[in-house]
């Protein structure tokens, strides 16, 4: 009986490691994948028609890599706007690139992030009309259902 438990726990603390092992390899590789970065964020209009100037680096190559688009979401992670980019920006970083409207009210706090189609999502920008647009951290990893929703580039112009 004492082996057969000795077994039993054995297998278990083995079995235990191994998802933390690969989960450690996973995080490691997510944080090297290259990513679209909002650097800035601004806002004009008035409520609920907000325009947004979005600046975004990214590690642009062409159409094989490149930023795709920039989203505004409201914080339970609704999907508000997506400024699609139709081309890479190889030759102009960073860059921006303005879009709207947007219905949100003046004190409605918002998250703006940008994509990159090989990378997936980086840096996120919270703020309202009443509260700068500052770099945030606690939406790391947030609301990335988005990816797969409308609307989404075509083919990417030369």
């Amino acid at each position: 009986m004492r082996f057969y438990f000795a077994l039993v726990l054995s297998l278990a603390l083995l079995a235990g490691c191994q998802p933390m092992e690969q989960a450690a390899i996973s995080d490691a590789d997510t944080a090297k994948r290259p990513t679209a970065d909002v650097t800035a964020v601004s806002m004009t209009g008035a409520e609920n028609a907000y325009q947004f100037q979005v600046t975004i680096s990214s590690p642009d190559t062409g159409c094989d890599q490149y930023a795709d688009w920039w989203e505004v979401l409201d914080l339970a992670g609704n999907l508000l706007y997506r400024r699609i980019l139709a081309h890479s920006h190889v030759e102009e970083q960073p860059f921006t690139r303005s879009g709207g409207p947007v219905a949100i009210s003046k004190t409605q706090s918002v998250l703006v992030r940008a994509h990159l189609n090989t990378g997936g999502y980086g840096t996120t920008f919270i703020g309202s009309a009443t509260d700068p647009f500052t770099l945030t951290t606690d939406y790391v990893g947030f609301a990335t259902e988005t990816e797969h929703t409308g609307p989404l580039p075509g083919n990417c112009a030369s």
